[in-house]
């Protein structure tokens, strides 16, 4: 098995909340079982930005550039939102910059270091010790992935 040890890239943009786009909005769900009776109207919407953002001053859009998390179904050109008011917990996603490079990767926080964990066999961990020049830039709260085959 290949291991590599590279880092992930980030596209970063400024979250721009202050227009509005309501979207219809299925309350009951969409069963992805059996099939439920159409509904002929909707009469609820939905504003993404108020829903996905909740720290607008903090949240930035990412764009995903690689594959180390493959295996957590985060694909190369995935949309992020990241907010960096968040407090890093064990196990979030976040945006790190270590040694002055952005990675994407599961954070591990132990007393003397943290890890940095992939979602591909592919890659290693990374150990980042005092040693390091470090910050966790920001926290993953969604991933927005496309779903349409863009076959012709």
């Amino acid at each position: 098995m290949n291991t590599k040890n590279s880092k992930s890239e980030l596209d970063i943009f400024k979250v721009d909340t202050s227009s509005s786009v309501e979207l219809p909005f299925v309350e009951e769900g969409i069963r992805a079982g059996f099939p439920s009776p159409a509904q002929d109207y909707l009469d609820l919407s939905i504003d993404l930005n108020h829903e996905l953002v909740k720290h607008p001053s903090t949240t930035f859009y990412g764009r995903v550039k690689g594959d180390s998390l493959l295996e957590a179904d985060i694909h190369d050109g995935d949309l992020l939102i990241i907010d960096k008011s968040l407090e890093p917990r064990n196990g979030d996603l976040a945006v790190c910059c270590v040694d002055g490079e952005f990675t994407l990767k599961y954070i591990q926080i132990e007393q003397d270091a943290v890890w940095l964990i992939p979602a591909n066999k592919e890659f290693q961990p990374i150990k980042v010790t005092a040693g390091n020049e470090f910050i966790i830039w920001g926290i993953v709260t969604y991933s927005i992935k496309k779903h349409r085959n863009t076959r012709r």
